[in-house]
C-alpha cells in the first residue's frame, strides 16, 4: 500500500524495536496518544492555514476521552483478533482517570490509544491511517 499523506506524517520517525510486547500497556498509551494528536492534528491544517485558538478548540472536541471512545466503538467491528486483544491489554490496564472525565470512558481511551502505540511499534502505518480515517467520517 503506498503512503498517503497522513501516513507520512509519522512514517519517518519509526522506533527502533518492532514487539509491541516489551511495552507496558500505559507505555503504548503514551505512545498511542501522541500518534492519535498527531492523525487530528493533521486532519485539521490539511485545508488551509487557521488561527492557532480555532485549531485548538477544534482539536479538543477529537482527543477527549468521550471523543475517543466514541471512535473505539466505530472501528472495533473492524480490528483483528491481535488489535482487540492490544486494545483489551490497554482498557484493562491500571490507570487513574482524571476528576472530569467518565471511568468507561477513560478505559476505552486508553485501549484506543494503546491500540494505536501497538500497531505504531510495529510499524503498521497503513493500518493506523486505515483505522484513523473512520474518525473522520
Amino acid at each position: 500500500m503506498e503512503n498517503t499523506n497522513q501516513e507520512a506524517v509519522i512514517t519517518e520517525a519509526k522506533p527502533q524495536s518492532k514487539n509491541p510486547n516489551q511495552y507496558s500497556a500505559l507505555t503504548l498509551a503514551y505512545l498511542g496518544d501522541c500518534v492519535y494528536e498527531m492523525y487530528v492534528r493533521r486532519h485539521l491544517v490539511a485545508d488551509g492555514n487557521h488561527k492557532v485558538n480555532d485549531l485548538h478548540r477544534a482539536a479538543t472536541k477529537y482527543v477527549c476521552a468521550s471523543a475517543q471512545a466514541e471512535f473505539y466503538h466505530k472501528i472495533e467491528g473492524f480490528l483483528t483478533e491481535e488489535e482487540g486483544g492490544a486494545f483489551h491489554r490497554g482498557r484493562n490496564a491500571k490507570s487513574h482517570p482524571p476528576k472530569n472525565a467518565d471511568v468507561i470512558d477513560y478505559k476505552l481511551a486508553t485501549g484506543v490509544e494503546t491500540l494505536l502505540g501497538h500497531l505504531y511499534i510495529k510499524g503498521d502505518v497503513a493500518r493506523i491511517s486505515e483505522l484513523m480515517m473512520h474518525l473522520f467520517k
